[in-house]
């Protein structure tokens, strides 16, 4: 009698070469959070046109943005933690058809208090696509090649935030802002039918969660056709893996530290961002610019995001995550200072909003990409997605702080100083966080 054959599936995705296996989940997971980044944008985007529709106080939609975002922080957390617990696969597809409804009746609402409950859904929808998303693609990579995956994956949501600014300049003079909602109501159905007859499971889940043999055989066929697997092998992973609470996990074996550091840096970035992102194309109409020209503005921001994403992916690998990062964040700080400034020519206003978005949005991409690569397989979707979730209570009080701000008739370069205190903050505790990893407290990334 032969003996069973153990095959080590860490190392096989490890050993395999990058091909049309991964192409095909790249462009499936790019394309599932360039619509997320599309969709929780849109509404910054429409907000100049809606408010001039309803005649409404632009003030009154603060509560809008941040209802989205809370739906996002509770999808975060929810599918998140589904997803270590169940899979990846069936809470993406889950959270995509979700989004794709809740965002077709964005498009149909006639009233502010019907806008802040199908923001809410859609944002929950929304909300489990990041962190599951991450997991998949890290958990399919191999490992020298794991960070630029994620990174240039990850990188979906700021390019599809960005080319929905330019979608909705065009959309919305054209057919009015609600085009923009039927547009990202119908791509993420798309997105969810494709998922169901493409998209894999995680390989390292399945075998940490004791799924069949035989299903974990025909993955592995379809990672690697040449590979030696069939329903008799047994297969086996090189991590942890531990039961009960995952959240709990999230702060043993020496991880705690980090975490509460990760969360923190988290939330501040997520409130800057979603500020800037939410209020920035009325802060420049209100300035006296054209709508085109405010969305352009907002769209800047983005696309800062996007092209820093795709040059830190490359820049990473020479000088780390977390010093990449503290650059970005302090770049930001001064660049967020200097929109406020009424001197500042429209040419000027577009670099400096160009370079924020690089440090923000590009910096959050990064962020990611460390929480992604630092928890463990069965930890790391809940790592992502608390990470998140943590970050959207500040993606919550963001858009209502610029707001009572407002209200209290704050001039704009005060606003643009205090949203730049928090990227100096930001900048502080990524360089503590450094010195906590490269001290071995939690699992060793001194690398990043």
């Amino acid at each position: 009698m032969q003996p069973i054959q153990k095959i080590d599936v860490t190392g096989l995705v490890d050993n395999t070469r990058i091909g049309g296996f991964h192409v095909g989940i790249g462009l499936l997971c790019g394309t599932c959070l360039m619509i997320t980044g599309f969709d929780v944008q849109s509404m910054g985007y429409a907000a100049p046109a809606l408010i001039r529709d309803w005649q409404v106080a632009s003030t009154v939609l603060g509560p809008v943005f941040s209802a989205a975002f809370f739906g996002v922080l509770v999808g975060s957390l929810l599918f998140s933690t589904m997803g270590d617990r169940i899979g990846r696969r069936p809470m993406l597809i889950a959270a995509t058809l979700v989004a794709s409804v809740m965002t077709f009746w964005t498009a149909r609402a006639e009233s502010v208090n019907e806008l802040m409950i199908v923001r809410f859904g859609a944002g929950v929808g929304l909300g489990g696509v990041m962190p599951n998303v991450l997991a998949l693609v890290g958990e399919y990579s191999p490992a020298r090649l794991r960070v630029a995956a994620i990174m240039i994956v990850g990188n979906g949501f700021n390019l599809g935030a960005a080319a929905g600014g330019f979608l909705s300049s065009f959309l919305i003079p054209a057919f009015g802002w609600r085009s923009i909602f039927y547009f990202g109501g119908a791509i993420p159905l798309v997105i969810a039918v494709l998922m169901i007859f493409f998209l894999p499971e995680s390989l390292q889940l399945m075998v940490l969660r004791g799924a069949s043999r035989n299903r974990i055989a025909q993955g592995i066929k379809r990672l690697n056709p040449a590979a030696a697997a069939d329903a008799n092998a047994e297969y086996f992973v090189r991590e942890e893996k531990k039961e009960g609470v995952p959240v709990v996990h999230l702060f043993s074996a020496g991880r705690g530290s980090v975490t509460v550091l990760l969360w923190a840096v988290y939330f501040l970035n997520l409130l800057n961002l979603f500020l800037l992102a939410s209020w920035l194309p009325t802060l420049v109409s209100a300035s006296g610019y054209a709508t085109s020209t405010a969305v352009l503005v907002g769209t800047t921001l983005q696309a800062g995001g996007a092209v820093g994403g795709y040059v830190l992916a490359a820049v990473i690998g020479r000088v780390g995550l977390i010093p990449s990062l503290t650059v970005g964040f302090a770049v930001a700080a001064v660049c967020i200072a200097l929109i406020g400034q009424s001197s500042l020519s429209l040419a000027l206003l577009f670099v400096v909003v160009f370079l924020a978005g690089w440090g923000i949005l590009g910096g959050q991409n990064s962020l990611n990409t460390l929480a992604a690569s630092y928890y463990p397989t069965y930890l790391r979707s809940t790592g992502v997605g608390w990470c998140l979730g943590i970050g959207r209570v500040g993606a919550i009080i963001g858009p209502l702080f610029a707001g009572e701000l407002l209200r209290r008739s704050w001039p704009q370069s005060q606003l643009f100083v205090a949203a730049a205190s928090l990227a100096l903050l930001a900048t502080v505790i990524i360089f503590i966080l450094k010195f906590l990893m490269s001290s071995g407290r939690g699992n060793s990334v001194s690398d990043y």
